[in-house]
């Protein structure tokens, strides 16, 4: 049997009862769109992070772009953001007519480059969009420092970080709002698309509604301002309103995950060339991945697809060198420690229902080709 990054069905087999259940109080509910599910999850998802305001989307691509269009963010201004990310995160940036500008991560732990933030601003400059990769928060006081003395915005993509803390704070509730995901493989996963924007403020939050349902506000079919038909499903809803419940059970799961892949392969690291994931301090990691790295990164992935491992490469290809993002003129060589990274990141399977005798397969595999290369 092949051993992957991410599988969910052992997740399923435990909550099924649950799932199914979520299924049928939305059918019987009488309301299959923008019902009690969706209204539940929003104050139930912004409770959680101590906030007034949570607006259900279709999908974490879209929570970005609505977040940025309800932020004022469009044609003509720039957002700051990273290459090292999934794509979405600049698709929905490029969504509102505006510009992405790209600054370098770090070496250590693969975020942006707080350093490099103040010399990418410019009186185009409008948002700066941190992103929490892989399970932890970007370095937010100096993000916020940039912010503050330029007049600037932030919406902080929260995809990869649901229940992620830095220096006490969660992810999510540091900027002027927050983009979620709840794709299947996130921390909070959803059975099938979903997203959500996360705010304190009643204007952001009167915006984002209006612009998910086609620009339409106080009545149906009279549009103040041209909008979206993005709504969060009902069903999904429901389904992340019960898994809401099990996310701290969730992230200790992953958590234990990456304990035992540290003590088994700390001396390896050493030894075999391999970096393992470094936590900032002050930050709390819930791991989405547990992204590695090695300067023989593809022979060792080749090597253990032969062992029936195949994961995954988060993220192969950074956004800048994408043709679809060349115009840019952020061409290949200029990101330095991205590109670097891109040739020498994979990420082990991550997953709090991962088997121990799967993760052993994985972290015996490794061993074994590390001790060979």
């Amino acid at each position: 049997m092949t051993t992957r990054v991410w599988d969910y069905l052992s997740e399923y087999e435990n909550e099924r009862d649950d799932l199914l259940d979520a299924v049928e109080t939305v059918f019987g509910s009488g309301q299959l769109v923008l019902g009690a599910s969706v209204a539940g999850f929003e104050a139930e998802f912004a409770g959680r992070h101590g906030l007034d305001h949570c607006v259900g989307v279709d999908n974490g691509t879209n929570a970005v772009a609505l977040g940025l269009e309800a932020l004022g963010v469009g044609p003509g201004d720039e957002v700051i953001t990273v290459s090292n990310t999934a794509a979405p995160t600049v698709v929905a940036i490029d969504a509102v007519g505006a510009t992405p500008v790209f600054v370098d991560v770090r070496e250590d732990d693969f975020l942006m480059d707080t350093d490099r933030l103040a010399a990418a601003v410019t009186d185009r400059t409008r948002a700066i969009v941190p992103v929490h990769l892989y399970g932890q928060c970007v370095d937010m006081d100096p993000v916020l420092r940039v912010a503050r003395a330029h007049d600037l915005t932030v919406l902080e993509d929260c995809a990869q970080a649901h229940g992620a803390r830095y220096h006490g704070r969660t992810a999510g509730t540091m900027g002027a709002a927050a983009a979620f995901s709840f794709y299947p493989t996130k921390v909070l996963g959803a059975y099938g698309d979903g997203g959500a924007v996360i705010t304190d403020s009643a204007e952001t939050d009167r915006a984002l509604r209006r612009l998910r349902y086609y620009g339409m506000e106080d009545a149906y079919y009279v549009v103040s301002t041209p909008g979206h038909n993005s709504r969060l499903d009902e069903v999904q809803a429901e389904i992340l309103r019960r898994k809401l419940t099990r996310l701290d059970a969730y992230i200790e799961g992953r958590r234990r995950v990456a304990r035992r892949y540290e003590e088994a392969l700390r001396d390896i690291a050493v030894d075999g060339g391999l970096m393992l994931p470094r936590t900032r301090p002050g930050n709390e990691h819930v791991y989405y991945l547990y992204v590695v790295r090695h300067p023989r990164r593809d022979l060792v992935l080749e090597e253990l697809r032969r062992r029936d491992i195949s994961l995954n490469v988060s993220y192969p290809w950074p956004v800048h060198t994408m043709e679809g993002f060349r115009h840019l003129g952020q061409s290949e060589g200029s990101l330095a420690v991205t590109e670097r990274l891109a040739a020498e990141i994979f990420s082990l399977p991550m997953y709090p229902s991962l088997p121990e005798d799967r993760q052993d397969h994985v972290i015996e595999s490794l061993r074994e080709v590390l001790a060979k290369l």
